[in-house]
């Protein structure tokens, strides 16, 4: 078997897909000595080598842009090359966020309100304006972020309406559009899915405790500065609100092998629905990865699984 691990590329979540890149790889390696496991980086020589040297299967875990929103994923159904993760078409409903959030919202799932605007409408209608009508519909506070990415990159809490134009900034460093969603106090969670031999399965869910009021990159990829709880803190009937939540997204989308939803529980027992990401971290403090080694499930275990499913029946 001759599989090939993508990560990297050009997006502001490229050394964090190198590190899930080469985490997977490693771990497959252990699991599969027999197989041919080789690591790629997405540029301009990426079609010619595949070309050469054709894979059995490819495994893209490039975050962000291009690895997430689609693209990536249409070049590979082109070429008639097995792949793990969802399709080109199910990534693309994921990895916009206000899109996600009405899909799952038509469905019956709990989303805190938000509004998406693009840069182009402050500079047509006035950001004063356009902020001062936001902050009358949701409230304060509201969670500012860019519509497409991850990481939490460009993700602030805005408290005062004052502080609202400097975050509108931080996110359309990362977008053209902004999303901003109104805030829900509870306790942060997220659920990992993966599929095995036709059952879609949730783990258990981990509980997310940054030092800091936001969980963001540096909290996420800094060993330390984050507390994890797997399983999460939560009753029994949180627990499985939780990964019921995940399970919904996860079939509602249209994804496949592997999934994490992040969500919001809330005292009233309530699971809000945040964001979901077809390629979950795999670094050393990324959450799939803790939630199998909870399970005792091997990392490189369930990617070969996912490896073989993949050959077999695409």
């Amino acid at each position: 078997m001759h599989v090939l691990v993508l990560s990297g590329g050009l997006s502001a979540e490229r050394d964090v897909s190198l590190r899930s890149g080469r985490r997977v790889a490693e771990a497959l390696r252990t699991e599969r000595p027999d197989w041919e496991v080789r690591e790629q980086d997405v540029d301009a020589g990426l079609l010619d080598r595949l070309a050469q040297h054709r894979p059995d299967c490819i495994i893209p875990l490039l975050h962000g842009a291009a690895g997430e929103d689609g693209a990536l994923r249409n070049v590979l159904e082109s070429l008639n090359i097995p792949f793990i993760g969802s399709s080109a078409a199910a990534s693309r409903l994921a990895f916009d966020k206000p899109i996600a959030k009405r899909l799952v919202e038509i469905a019956g799932v709990s989303t805190p309100a938000c509004v998406a605007m693009p840069q182009s409408t402050f500079r047509e209608l006035g950001a004063t304006g356009v902020l001062d009508a936001v902050v009358a519909s949701l409230g304060l506070p509201i969670v500012v972020k860019p519509t497409k990415g991850g990481s939490a990159l460009g993700t602030s809490v805005v408290h005062t309406a004052a502080e609202l134009p400097s975050a509108m900034v931080g996110a359309f460093a990362y977008g053209e559009v902004a999303l901003m969603e109104r805030h829900v106090a509870g306790v942060e969670v997220s659920v990992s899915v993966f599929e095995r031999v036709g059952d879609v399965l949730a783990l258990s869910a981990v509980e997310i405790v940054p030092e800091g009021e936001l969980y963001d990159y540096a909290a996420r990829y800094t060993a330390g500065t984050t507390e994890f709880f797997c399983p999460a803190r939560l009753t029994d009937e949180q627990a499985l609100a939780a990964q019921a939540l995940a399970l919904d997204v996860h079939v509602l989308l249209g994804l496949r092998d592997w999934s994490r939803t992040d969500m919001i529980l809330t005292p009233d027992g309530t699971a809000w629905f945040l964001e979901v990401n077809v390629a979950p971290g795999m670094t050393e403090t990324s959450l799939f990865p803790q939630a199998l080694l909870a399970a005792e499930i091997g990392l490189g275990t369930l990617t070969a699984e996912l490896v073989e499913t993949a050959v077999l029946e695409r």
